[in-house]
């Protein structure tokens, strides 16, 4: 968690437009409940988990800490985001 929470600041910091980075960040979280939510549907109907030769270890982070881990991901060497 405080990796995260330093990633955050580290982001919010470095940027010039921190509600369009809230937006982004918030934007990307719900992107990913989404395909999770959309993942688990179709395993249940087919009855099998097609993802099972991957790791899903993001599942059990909450969603807005990996949106903030992807976008961190992004900064480049001036560490601007985006």
């Amino acid at each position: 968690m405080d990796q995260i929470i330093r990633v955050a600041w580290d982001l919010n910091e470095n940027t010039e437009n921190r509600y369009q980075l809230v937006y982004e960040i918030a934007e990307l979280a719900k992107k990913l409940v989404d395909e999770n939510q959309a993942r688990k549907a179709r395993e249940d109907a087919f009855g099998f988990d097609e993802y099972n030769n991957f790791d899903n270890s993001y599942k059990k982070e909450n969603p807005v800490e990996h949106a903030i881990m992807v976008k961190a991901s992004e900064a480049d060497d001036n560490r601007l985001v985006g």
